[in-house]
């Protein structure tokens, strides 16, 4: 049982609270977790969302490895070789799981280190009903002397998209884990951060002493600023910052123009059969979970995919093991920063063009990180030639990643 705002809620702890500890290493290091499950009856896992680990590491049951069941354990051993914003939460019965509090914050620090003055995370997860901050239903204000520039590590672990604003300006340091190229300042512009999402952004504190607010949706904000200051709700902005042109272009490392792999992922509904029950659910180019054939790959292949969403609702996809570039939606071509994510909003209607390298050899999951969604069979898999997998869903272990 956790305590949120008072109010006692069934849920999932990591060492005794939720979320669980920050894990915070060092670009290069060696970054090593045992976990032990104590008391989970259906078994844990635990997933490194964003980090582009060995296959073997990702922690999704039937896919990388079994479920630990109660009394089990298993080590995750990787090398953080990705400064970043990242998180960690369970793959095994994750819809319930996740939205539970089984999760926790995992940043990187560049080896240079990092500008700001002040660095903090601000973790974003509704527990039964309540949105919080960092596990607390209230603001989470961060002292910080005039002047000061603080950085701030979002991370929205919830099933659907957030919205970030202040009152003054800020700059939208990285997506995903990946540095923004050349960001410029923002102003009356809100940021739509996807479910599973990461924004990390620069905060100056006012120079008069008062404070700032980053509101993190309209029930909770980032206060900022020296102790006891206070600063009212400002309104939300009725424009949004457009990440397809904020910044500048830099080089990718590979050349999208000329792809070894085209793929479409369509995303639908149908009526059918998913786990053996009928019903009307998510469709990955017309077929049904399990039926999704696997997108096969090459290492290294330069990938491009076009993602379509047919449906009436917004669908954060997300693929493991990779971080993808956006070159366009809608048919129109990204002029800005190269657009990196590893979580990407599809909102209604609306179409994505993304490419990557495949430089990541293993069996992975791209799946809608609205985790009910996925639960309904939206879950499709790309796959390196060669390779399988002694894992299965379901089996002795009851491996049930979503």
């Amino acid at each position: 049982m956790l305590t949120v705002a008072g109010r006692s809620i069934a849920g999932f702890s990591v060492n005794g609270t939720s979320p669980g500890p920050q894990i915070l290493a060092r670009q290069g290091q060696l970054v090593e977790v045992h976990l032990r499950n104590e008391s989970v009856a259906d078994g844990v896992t635990l997933h490194w969302h964003g980090v582009d680990v060995p296959n073997a590491m990702d922690g999704v049951a039937g896919v990388t490895q079994d479920a630990v069941p109660v009394g089990g354990e298993f080590t995750y051993r990787f090398v953080a070789k990705q400064a970043g914003t990242y998180w960690y939460h369970s793959h095994q019965v994750s819809n319930p799981q996740v939205a539970g509090g089984l999760l926790g914050s995992l940043v990187v620090t560049p080896k240079s280190g990092i500008v700001q003055q002040v660095d903090v995370t601000a973790v974003a997860h509704t527990y039964g009903g309540m949105r919080t901050i960092n596990g607390k239903a209230e603001d989470f204000r961060v002292p910080a002397r005039a002047g000061q520039r603080v950085r701030i590590r979002v991370t929205n672990t919830d099933n659907g998209p957030m919205k970030i604003w202040t009152g003054g300006s800020y700059r939208l340091l990285a997506v995903d884990g990946t540095d923004v190229h050349q960001p410029t300042d923002v102003s009356d512009r809100s940021l739509t951060l996807t479910a599973g999402g990461r924004a990390d952004l620069e905060v100056t504190a006012p120079s008069d002493g008062t404070a700032v607010r980053v509101q993190l949706s309209k029930a909770t904000a980032v206060i900022i600023g020296p102790p006891g200051v206070d600063v009212p709700v400002p309104p939300q902005p009725a424009s949004e910052l457009d990440l397809l042109a904020y910044g500048t272009p830099a080089p990718l490392g590979f050349d999208p123009a000329h792809p070894t792999r085209r793929f479409e992922y369509r995303i639908g509904r149908r009526p059918g059969f998913v786990k053996g029950r009928p019903g009307l659910w998510w469709s990955i180019n017309g077929r049904l979970f399990p039926h999704v054939p696997m997108y096969v790959v090459r290492e290294g292949d330069v990938v491009v995919m076009h993602i379509e969403n047919q449906t009436g609702e917004v669908h954060p996809m997300h693929l493991h093991g990779h971080h993808e570039v956006v070159l366009a939606r809608n048919g129109v071509a990204a002029s800005g920063s190269p657009w990196w994510v590893d979580s990407l909003n599809v909102p209604p209607g609306e179409s994505y063009d993304i490419a990557f390298m495949a430089n990541n050899p293993g069996i992975w999951m791209d799946h809608c990180h609205n985790l009910k969604h996925a639960a309904q069979g939206m879950i499709a898999h790309l796959m390196y030639e060669g390779l399988d997998t002694p894992y299965r869903i379901a089996g002795p272990a009851d491996n049930q990643p979503e």
